[in-house]
């Protein structure tokens, strides 16, 4: 069964004598070449001709429909139209929620192109959505030469694609017929819930990409691998774990005992930023597996929930900041890095913003990384059931209330009442499961029935295999 959706639509909308001046070639004259338009995600435009004065006068020049229809997601299926279209030399780029990539004419709204990702509706995903694509100009290869211009997709099926910008056909020469299998190299426990949401960061010549991994399934799941490939060829160049797997690495000692073998996730399933100059790629992280119990994994969970740069030629760690420790309310870093220059005390430096699920902002200076704003770790209540442990400290902001560490139970209701099913009985009456939790798990058993359950004696845990 095939249903149409309301109105996946792209609206332009103009004002008399706006068009002509977006025939420009960079950012100063009307392109749109990112997700947040400059590398390093400010969503900042220069043009000034739509002001307070005129834009009441704004009227609708054209409208374009995907025409896209859902299919049977399921009780398991997200479905959204959340793309960025992209603006280069005339031309708007976008991708559909079932990876569809489609090229209109800024102008007249007039389909160029359209490719089609064929992903396989008959599974089941996780999400069906993504925030749009990415574009590359390879300036040493010649102007009349195909996939000069690339268009780079991640796909909901885990796939990377390389498009010519010009025709949309696949570039022959990057991966397997223009495509990289991004399940290689990952041991992936089920296909549904190991995607690509988000478009790749393009920097130096390398794809770099993240993934989005359904979390909250179970403790040892997909690991969220950040890789960066030859964005001509395709090859792998780098990968980087963010759950520390080096002795060496300092933050491996903030995973206690050996729980870094027995988690997953942490992963890149927002957009990155590029900071150019210093050759970094930004990434904001989630949270380890699973998102709402931290008994398998106490400890920090350093590069966990945080905000990191790579170096963007070799993949090694620049700086970090963690935005929050220990995570047990899947308080990921959603939102795309800002990477801008602003002054303090008359002194100019290059923050890095990041936004977190709580609605606070957290700075901190690109090199190396500290707070550039006070921030600072408050105290928290102790968890309610043994085993599970929350961090002795969390971040923050001075002068706002504390109302991140004291308020966070009763902001996260929905996420007590998930995580309800999940109750750990260990003698303790406070944390037996009552019957109202009895019966969501059964529910959650019906809908889910992968639905990992593990007892050992009085001992018992249920992790819900929840919608990702």
């Amino acid at each position: 069964m095939i249903s149409r959706i309301g109105s996946l639509a792209i609206v332009t909308l103009l004002l008399a004598g706006c068009l002509p001046a977006l025939r420009g070639d960079s950012i100063s004259r009307g392109e749109w070449p990112g997700y947040g338009n400059d590398a390093g995600g400010t969503r900042y435009s220069p043009l000034a001709q739509i002001d307070r004065e005129n834009v009441a006068r704004l009227h609708v020049a054209w409208t374009y429909r995907t025409g896209e229809s859902v299919g049977v997601p399921g009780p398991w299926g997200h479905y959204a139209f959340e793309a960025t279209p992209l603006m280069v030399d005339g031309t708007l780029f976008f991708s559909t929620p079932y990876n569809r990539v489609i090229a209109l004419d800024a102008e007249t709204g007039k389909e160029l192109w359209a490719w089609d990702a064929k992903v396989d509706r008959a599974h089941r995903v996780a999400i069906a959505t993504s925030r749009g694509v990415s574009t590359w100009l390879d300036v040493e290869a010649r102007a009349d030469r195909p996939c000069r211009r690339r268009i780079f997709l991640g796909t909901i099926d885990a796939r990377l694609v390389a498009l010519d910008a010009a025709s949309g056909a696949p570039c022959a020469d990057f991966g397997r017929s223009g495509q990289v299998d991004l399940t290689e190299g990952i041991a992936v426990i089920d296909r549904c819930c190991y995607q690509v949401t988000s478009p790749p960061a393009v920097v130096n010549g390398l794809v770099v990409v993240g993934s989005a991994i359904g979390d909250n399934r179970g403790a040892n799941l997909e690991r969220g691998v950040v890789r960066a490939y030859d964005a001509r060829t395709g090859a792998l160049h780098w990968s980087w774990d963010p759950i520390p797997t080096r002795e060496s690495d300092p933050a491996r000692a903030t995973w206690a005992g050996d729980s870094w073998r027995r988690t997953g996730a942490a992963n890149v399933w927002s957009v990155m930023s590029v900071d150019v100059e210093r050759g970094l790629v930004v990434l904001p992280t989630s949270s380890p597996s699973p998102d709402f119990y931290g008994g398998e994994r106490l400890g920090a969970n350093v590069y966990a929930n945080s905000v990191v740069a790579l170096r963007a030629a070799t993949g090694d760690v620049v700086w970090h900041f963690q935005v929050v420790h220990h995570d047990l309310w899947d308080y990921d870093v959603p939102a795309q890095p800002v990477l801008l220059n602003v002054s303090r005390e008359g002194k100019p430096f290059p923050p890095s913003w990041s936004r977190p699920r709580w609605g606070t902002s957290s700075s901190c200076i690109a090199t190396p990384a500290r707070r550039s704003f006070p921030s600072r770790n408050g105290p928290f209540r102790r968890a309610p059931c043994p085993g599970r442990k929350r961090h002795r400290r969390n971040r923050f902001r001075s002068g706002h209330a504390r109302w991140f560490p004291r308020a966070s139970p009763r902001m996260m209701r929905g996420g007590r009442r998930r995580t309800r099913a999940m109750r750990v009985a260990r003698g303790s009456r406070a944390c037996a499961p009552t019957e109202s939790s009895r019966r969501r798990a059964s529910r959650a058993r019906s809908s889910f029935p992968a639905m990992a359950v593990a007892c050992t004696g009085a001992a018992c845990r249920t992790i819900r295999r929840a919608d990702c």
